[in-house]
């Protein structure tokens, strides 16, 4: 079905932003210089918030299109792209779920949503919590294609699974050559302590690997 794929749901939002010749610099230039201001990694307002996948904001100027017979169409105003893949299990489906992520994200960053939405045709901001969810549900359009990376798991076991991916590759590239006993005392002691590792924060940076080079030191 249009927007779900699983328990993850696809939400896009196209928001029509203010068109006012006397605003200095126009309204689409002021989104496009707080955008540029956003950190983007676990300090984003969009990590912050609860159950985001990814997301992504762009600016869209226009779309020509031209049909046939050949015909140059414009859109009548510039409008604010929000895209973002969240968690939204099934039994969640609807408005229900999507309320909830909405009312997660007005809660976790207020201040940068109202610096952002602001400057699109009736935003209300995010005081008024009623209005800003039924803003945002009307500027919303159906998704129907998916960021192939996104899988059918909630954020949090899919940075325990990347978190144990990283831990095992490390483990066998760390354990080569080592005796079976050992190898099976260290893989019995490694799997308790994985196990008992939190899950890691979205958007924080996997550490580095040393790299390793082959030959022998002389």
């Amino acid at each position: 079905m249009p927007n779900q794929n699983g328990s993850v749901y696809g939400l896009t939002l196209l928001c029509p932003i203010i068109n006012d010749h006397r605003a200095s610099p126009s309204h689409d230039l002021q989104i496009r210089a707080y955008l540029a201001t956003l950190p983007t990694g676990p300090d984003s307002p969009f990590a912050i918030a609860p159950h985001t996948h990814l997301a992504r904001l762009v600016v869209m100027d226009d779309v020509v299109f031209v049909g046939a017979p050949a015909r140059e169409e414009h859109l009548k105003s510039k409008y604010l792209v929000f895209e973002a893949n969240i968690d939204c299990p099934p039994h969640a489906i609807g408005t229900t779920g999507l309320d909830t992520y909405l009312a997660g994200l007005a809660m976790a960053a207020p201040q940068q949503l109202d610096a952002i939405w602001s400057h699109c045709t009736g935003y209300p901001g995010t005081a008024n919590l009623q209005a800003f969810l039924h803003y945002m549900k009307a500027c919303q359009i159906e998704t129907t294609f998916f960021f192939a990376a996104t899988n059918d798991k909630s954020v949090t076991q899919t940075l325990k699974a990347l978190q144990t991916q990283r831990a095992v590759a490390d483990f066998i590239a760390t354990h080569q050559g080592k005796d079976p006993a050992e190898l099976q005392r260290d893989f019995l002691a490694f799997s308790q302590k994985l196990i008992a590792a939190p899950t890691p924060k979205p958007a924080v940076p996997a550490p580095q690997r040393p790299m390793q080079t082959g030959g022998r030191n002389e």
